[in-house]
């Protein structure tokens, strides 16, 4: 028996498919009405909706398409984000984003690349896709513009986050050039008091620098105060049932650590099995073989970043909190015993299986085996 795909939109069926190359000035728009049609390419200005419609029609007209033809589109995730995808939507348009790094290409040490043909290939790949074949590309979940919107708090937190250590490591950098250190217990005018390695005072060009980066600091350590506080009022807000108030009631999970998750689309991304997960945090392995030769190369690592280092910091986190758990009993059986490489290994381990857990705690409420709840 031979297993076949069926086909989202019929080969008889009258269709219009668009591909949208994006770019900053201008969009160039590659149309065909289906396998074997030459495409028709027509450029608008970037984000001219009137002229994404004006040449919709002149397409209509010029392979004498019915009004009511059905009339589907794609492009490249980027830089634009999801804006023109709700955009399409309205006008009409079935759209789906895809995955660039997904796209296929060709395989020579040079190829030639120019938008006219990048868009014939992505409305070739669009007709292959509508019309039954698997595995053409991969496409992007869309969130809402409430998701979308949700995500910026995690993101800008951990942005001020990094920033904060940044600061920080400079002005460990600048006082170690002097013979000195950053004092761990800082008070007004701290910079005053410091002493370089021959017990003298700091210069006064290095003391006003160290004055504006103190400043720095606090700006950014006043808003990451205002952004903590969003996130526990969100958790004061969140019933017990949702994910959210799921999540913070496992030790070891935290506010910011749940928000991330939720943020980053831990439930809204709509996950159907464990390898959907494995694939979106990277952590997916990546397996050789050809002919008699057979190799590992990893994981991949090609994933969501904040996702992976979120995961990485739960998993430790998980080990050192959650010592009852079936998981942690797992990674010291088997890789506490092998020194501190064999560790940093089986963490990348315990955090793709922690989030496969923790997606399922969060979607079904299913607590993972052994955990400890903080309301227990």
């Amino acid at each position: 028996m031979i297993a076949t795909t069926r086909p989202e939109i019929s080969v008889s069926e009258p269709t219009l498919y668009v591909a949208f190359e994006v770019s900053a000035k201008q969009w160039k728009l590659a149309m065909t009405t289906g396998v074997g049609v030459e495409p028709w390419i027509r450029n608008v200005a970037a984000g001219d909706l009137g002229g994404v419609q004006r040449v919709l029609q002149q397409a209509r007209t010029r392979w004498r398409l019915p009004a009511a033809a059905r009339m589907v589109s794609c492009y490249e995730a980027g830089r634009d984000g999801f804006w023109i995808h709700r955009a399409l939507l309205q006008l009409g348009l079935a759209n789906r984003v895809v995955d660039s790094a997904s796209i296929e290409v060709n395989r020579r040490a040079r190829r030639a690349k120019t938008d006219r043909i990048d868009a014939l290939k992505l409305v070739r790949m669009l007709v292959r896709a509508c019309t039954g074949e698997r595995d053409v590309w991969r496409e992007v979940h869309v969130p809402t513009p409430a998701e979308e919107a949700a995500r910026h708090v995690s993101r800008e937190r951990t942005t001020l986050v990094q920033e904060h250590t940044r600061v920080l490591n400079q002005m460990r950098s600048w006082l170690v050039t002097w013979g000195c250190a950053l004092p761990s217990r800082r008070a007004a005018g701290w910079w005053t008091a410091v002493r370089d390695w021959a017990g003298a005072p700091l210069a006064a060009t290095v003391q006003a620098r160290l004055a504006r980066a103190t400043a720095r600091l606090a700006v950014l350590e006043t808003q990451i105060a205002e952004l903590d506080a969003v996130q526990q009022a969100a958790r004061q807000g969140a019933s017990a049932a949702s994910a959210l108030g799921r999540l913070v009631q496992l030790k070891g999970v935290a506010t910011t650590g749940a928000s991330v998750l939720l943020d980053e689309g831990l439930v809204w991304r709509a996950f159907r099995n464990r390898r959907e997960i494995g694939g979106l945090l990277g952590f997916a392995p990546t397996p050789y073989q050809s002919g008699a030769v057979a190799r590992d190369h990893g994981i991949s690592r090609a994933g969501n970043d904040r996702l992976q280092a979120i995961s990485i910091q739960l998993a430790w986190n998980w080990v050192r909190w959650q010592p009852t758990s079936a998981l942690t009993h797992w990674y010291r059986e088997r890789f506490a015993g092998g020194g501190k490489r064999l560790r940093r290994i089986g963490i990348v381990a315990v955090a793709r299986k922690l989030m496969i857990a923790l997606w399922r705690y969060a979607t079904t409420g299913v607590v993972p085996a052994g955990a400890i709840l903080t309301g227990a």
